[in-house]
């Protein structure tokens, strides 16, 4: 094996770019702040309301923000700077973890203010995460890419690891208000690895930038249309649905299940994490050896035997090697869902696409949360967990067909193969709607496989914006066929020329492979008349 196989081989390549490794650290000191207000804000709640709902209510409080504002976060960050809005809002985020730290040491905390501080941390959340996973493919090269989000979530599962324990030592020794604390000053790593990065200058836009709504409805029709997208979020919600349970019950098994304290709670939160960078370290050989939807059924059983575990034997050691289990299946359903995510979107739709990912990602955990919640307040905790186990093993099947990792082979840089369109009349950016029209020749013998690729090239002409498509047949000659396309203004047109990817040059060539006219297929742009519609 050469030596530049053996490096994209290692687990650890992506270190070998100085932006990843400085971005990477960072990351990991400020989630270990976050983990440990995690932790400081489950017990805290267990400590002013061990009601099961109300503690339940903490994680949905850090996740029902992300669900709620993920995808206009998306849409931010693919029109402004990713950088400066991570600077931005990691800023206020400190604000907001400082100002908990003093309502706890001034003995001001409530429940309530509680919550509210965390849904605040949840909105800053919900404005880093799509952003933040946006510029990894900025930090390293595409060959590079799956192992850069192993390891984005390898170090999210050492802070995992490291946080929570910390965080149970620090509130028997110095109090509860020490991981607000801590997490407040976290934020500085962050903003110092910002402050210090300049990224790769990219190839830029000739034209003005979306408006926050038609970015939002681009990249929601672009995840619509885009088969790899919507299979990598069906996996998702069946998983994540399910999985809530042990996230939002783990501080009141803790505490009232296995009768333990805020130490214990850091141990199994702390466990997940030591589970997590095993798993990280074992699923390169186990996606190559199984494939990422087999890797991903194998977490969901896991998780699924963990619910199960910690519902029938209640005794402290048994539920911390459950938690090193639990750690081990996450990573391995996480990373392989972000893998199948982040290589199904091109750069223009990024944040957008995975701002839809953590929006069903996090909705589903918000939504679970209650429902485990007051599942375990009506029926017991031993019941919840059984039945959120039941629940993710009857997903694998139901989900199968949704098959993971379609993106990975796609060409989804742009192809710029278009040429610009001929317009003598006057054609300003806002005027519209706009229609296309293509005429192909096409032999009676080849008409079935034309039509199966238009409805392929149907998908395209939406992912890029086009907001109705058709194929007619000249019922005077019915070698020829048109296919039209309308898009809403001629600067949406023009942004569609843009967009073309490769993938989607290809499937026109093979279209055009089939028309038989002496000349290529004729393109003609009709305008809405000018005066009105």
């Amino acid at each position: 094996m050469s030596r530049l196989s053996t490096m994209s081989a290692s687990p650890w390549t992506p270190f070998r770019y100085r932006a990843f490794a400085v971005l990477w650290s960072a990351m990991v000191i400020s989630n270990i702040g976050t983990w440990m207000n995690s932790v400081g804000a489950g017990w805290l709640m267990a400590t002013l309301d061990p009601d099961p709902l109300m503690v339940a209510l903490v994680q949905a409080a850090t996740t029902t923000p992300i669900f709620l504002l993920a995808l206009t976060a998306g849409a931010v960050a693919d029109i402004v700077d990713r950088r400066r809005l991570l600077l931005v809002v990691n800023g206020l985020m400190a604000l907001v973890a400082t100002a908990m730290a003093l309502l706890v040491t001034s003995g001001q905390m409530t429940a309530l203010r509680l919550l509210v501080s965390i849904f605040l941390l949840g909105c800053g959340m919900a404005f880093i995460a799509p952003a933040w996973q946006a510029i990894v493919p900025q930090l390293v090269p595409k060959e590079a890419l799956s192992r850069a989000i192993t390891l984005h979530s390898l170090g999210i599962n050492i802070s995992r690891a490291v946080g929570p324990a910390v965080a149970g030592v620090l509130i028997v020794t110095l109090g509860m208000a020490a991981p607000f604390a801590i997490n407040a000053a976290s934020f500085l790593a962050i903003v110092a690895g910002l402050l210090w990065w300049r990224p790769p200058t990219q190839l830029t836009s000739r034209l003005p930038p979306e408006g926050i709504f038609e970015a939002l409805r681009n990249g929601l029709s672009y995840v619509r249309y885009s088969t790899p997208v919507r299979a990598t979020l069906i996996r998702a919600v069946a998983i994540f649905l399910f999985a809530s349970a042990y996230w939002a019950l783990l501080p009141v098994i803790a505490k009232t299940w296995l009768g333990g304290g805020a130490r214990l709670y850091g141990i199994l939160l702390g466990s997940v994490g030591v589970g997590a960078v095993l798993g990280a370290l074992l699923l390169p050989r186990i996606k190559r050896q199984l494939g990422a939807d087999v890797t991903v059924a194998v977490g969901t059983a896991g998780t699924a035997l963990v619910l199960a575990a910690f519902s029938l034997i209640a005794d402290p050691y048994a539920a911390v090697a459950a938690s090193l289990v639990a750690g081990i299946c996450w990573i391995f359903v996480v990373s392989s869902l972000l893998v199948s995510a982040q290589t199904a979107l091109p750069n223009w739709v990024r944040a957008r696409g995975l701002s839809v990912f953590l929006t069903l990602f996090f909705g589903s955990m918000a939504i679970g949360s209650v429902i485990w919640g007051k599942t375990a307040s009506e029926l017991g905790i031993d019941t919840a967990l059984l039945i959120a186990a039941g629940g993710a093993l009857i997903t694998i099947p139901l989900t199968w067909h949704a098959r993971l990792g379609q993106g990975e082979e796609l060409d989804l840089t742009p192809s710029l193969h278009w040429p610009d369109p001929m317009v003598l009349t006057e054609a300003t950016e806002e005027r519209g709607p706009v229609m296309t029209i293509i005429e192909y020749r096409i032999a009676h013998e080849d008409v079935p496989q034309f039509l199966t690729l238009m409805r392929e090239m149907a998908r395209a002409r939406r992912r890029s914006g086009a907001v109705q498509w058709g194929v007619m047949e000249d019922a005077a000659d019915p070698d020829l066929y048109l296919e039209y396309f309308i898009e809403r203004t001629w600067l949406a047109h023009l942004r569609h020329h843009e967009r073309v990817a490769g993938t989607d040059r290809a499937i026109q060539e093979r279209v055009h492979r089939l028309h038989r006219g002496s000349a290529p297929p004729s393109v003609r742009h009709l305008l809405a008349p000018r005066g009105g519609r």
